[in-house]
C-alpha cells in the first residue's frame, strides 16, 4: 500500500481531486486507512513534480473524504479481473475431429 496523497476537493463532474508527488497508473484502486475501497484513478494532470489525480468515487458520500489521506491498494495483481480459458486450449474451444 502506497500513500497517494490528501484529497483537495470534490469536483463538480463527480471526481475527488488528490494532490500527490508520484504518478499512479490509470484504474489503480484507491483505499482509505481502513482499506475501504474509495474509488479508482481516472486521470492524472498538472505539473510533473506535483501532479493532481482525479478519482472516480465508488462510495455514496464522497464529500466526506475531503482533507483525508488516501492510498493506492497494491495487495491485488493487475490481472485480477481476467478470466482463464477452459480446457487445455488457449482459446477455450474443443480440438477438431480427425478426418479419414
Amino acid at each position: 500500500m502506497r500513500k497517494l496523497g490528501r484529497v483537495s476537493h470534490y469536483a463538480k463532474p463527480g471526481f475527488l481531486i488528490v494532490r500527490t508527488n508520484w504518478v499512479p497508473s490509470i484504474n489503480d484502486r484507491v483505499v482509505d486507512k481502513e482499506l475501504t475501497l474509495i474509488g479508482v484513478v481516472k486521470d492524472v494532470f498538472g505539473p510533473v513534480r506535483a501532479p493532481y489525480v482525479a478519482l472516480k468515487p465508488l462510495v455514496k458520500n464522497p464529500e466526506k473524504y475531503v482533507n483525508s489521506v488516501l492510498y493506492v491498494d497494491s495487495r491485488r495483481g493487475k490481472h485480477e479481473g481476467r478470466k482463464k480459458a477452459r480446457g487445455s486450449g488457449s482459446k477455450g474451444r474443443p480440438t477438431p475431429k480427425r478426418r479419414g
